[in-house]
């Protein structure tokens, strides 16, 4: 932009007649030569931005993974066929304290990522590693505390008590209406059928009479 408003100034020049037009011009060409000979050399670009750009095909997020705990790490096991066979700097993982994110390159033409945020406790950034196995990308995330972790996000913590809030309510009908509806909801057909059918059967005996209507 500095080097466009330059190019101007100095046409300008050629066409002032005027002493006074022409000063002012000159005055606006040297502070504008000084300002660009003082200009930081541009940055590179980020080298795995570059490098991820240039690649063929295209980026697919992870979202199936599976993972287990020791004392000293949490270990996420992510399934890639042929992740063995790409060089090792192909596969990133970049560490905070409450986040990592894997960045696989190029792996039969797409780029795969993952990220987590808000992990559940700190991390040693240090102390965490990424191993290459067959077919597999294990992500060891050293605890800064031994100690064991529930799961492994907050959000997944959090969406956890409010479904327990949900069954352990003061009305023991309620939790149970509540455990009903999950099961059907997440029920194959054959649930759902058996549900409905207790449902109806128990509507039917309190309509009867064999049920108290308070219960």
């Amino acid at each position: 932009q500095l080097q466009k408003d330059l190019e101007e100034v100095k046409e300008l020049l050629t066409k002032a007649t005027r002493k006074r037009v022409r000063d002012v011009l000159a005055a606006e060409k040297q502070k504008l030569e000084l300002e660009i000979k003082n200009q930081p050399p541009p940055k590179p670009k980020d080298v795995a931005e570059e490098e991820k750009s240039s690649l063929g095909g295209y980026t697919v997020k992870i979202n199936n993974y599976g993972w287990d705990q020791s004392d000293k790490f949490v270990k996420i096991y992510i399934s890639l066929n042929g992740v063995q066979k790409l060089p090792a700097e192909n596969v990133q993982v970049n560490f905070t304290e409450r986040s990592f994110d894997l960045l696989v390159k190029n792996l039969n033409g797409k780029n795969y990522t993952m990220t987590f945020n808000n992990l559940l406790k700190p991390i040693s950034v240090e102390g965490s590693s990424r191993k290459i196995k067959t077919d597999m990308i294990l992500v060891m995330c050293k605890k800064k505390r031994e100690e064991k972790w529930d799961c492994l996000t907050q959000v997944e913590k959090e969406s956890k008590e409010k479904e327990k809030a949900a069954y352990d309510t003061a009305d023991p009908s309620e939790g149970l209406m509540n455990i009903l509806k999950k099961m059907y909801a997440e029920g194959d057909d054959e649930m759902k059928r058996t549900i409905n059918k207790a449902w109806v059967e128990s509507r039917e005996k309190q309509y009867k009479g064999d049920i108290p209507m308070d219960i």
